[in-house]
């Protein structure tokens, strides 16, 4: 009988995370990174609870992302500079022999720096390749990824691996990201689950809305 009640216990607490983890993840994509650096302020134990969630989430894949930028690193010159923006443990430092900066809301690892996306303590053109892996969050994405560009130097890779039902004009996103001073290298469009692109960085953002830059919400249902 002890057993029963553990068992529903348990599928309670796990109802109740799904259910918490939902809510968090609406009023990241809905709000902006500002938004996000003081929800996360005034209660860092939500973001614990809203990694394990995304966790639970990401497990069901048939692959993980940040590994496939992994086996991208390490064809690569261990030589070159990393920012992991939105890195949440720290997956990609602790995988490749790169120097990694590691950025994100809260530090689920000493290697965190905590700070908004859309603005981190690198100086511009510092580093060689930024990547945002399940990261383009916040109704700002110009600005998150126009400090991308800031940061990169030129000829620098940008690596983006994001949620594919979130695209609803691939073409569009492409095209807005050369406004923002980025040209398409390569995109990996083959999964139903995540698509890849890589871009190299060809000069400042120019100015003014960049209106393909859209992104759906990634609003998880009810299982």
């Amino acid at each position: 009988r002890s057993g029963r009640s553990a068992a529903l216990r348990a599928r309670m607490e796990e109802r109740l995370l799904g259910a918490r983890f939902r809510y968090l993840n609406q009023q990241l994509y809905t709000g902006s990174s500002q938004d996000a650096a003081r929800l996360f302020r005034a209660d860092p134990a939500t973001f614990h609870l809203y990694h394990r969630g995304f966790e639970r989430q990401v497990r069901r894949w048939p692959e993980r992302p940040v590994q496939r930028i992994v086996r991208y690193l390490r064809r690569r010159p261990a030589s070159l500079v990393v920012a992991d923006f939105g890195c949440g443990d720290c997956t990609l430092a602790a995988s490749v022999r790169n120097q990694v900066h590691c950025f994100d809301l809260v530090p689920l690892s000493p290697r965190v720096t905590v700070c908004d996306m859309a603005k981190v303590p690198l100086a511009a053109e510092s580093v060689d390749v930024a990547v945002f892996c399940l990261a383009l969050m916040g109704t700002n994405l110009q600005e998150i990824l126009g400090e991308a560009n800031r940061v990169l130097k030129l000829g620098g890779t940008l690596m983006v691996a994001e949620v594919a039902s979130r695209f609803e004009d691939t073409r569009a996103f492409l095209k807005a990201m050369t406004q923002l001073g980025f040209r398409t290298v390569s995109k990996d469009l083959s999964s139903s689950y995540f698509y890849l692109l890589e871009f190299a960085k060809t000069g400042p953002a120019r100015p003014g809305p960049a209106p393909g830059l859209r992104l759906r919400p990634c609003l998880y249902k009810r299982r």
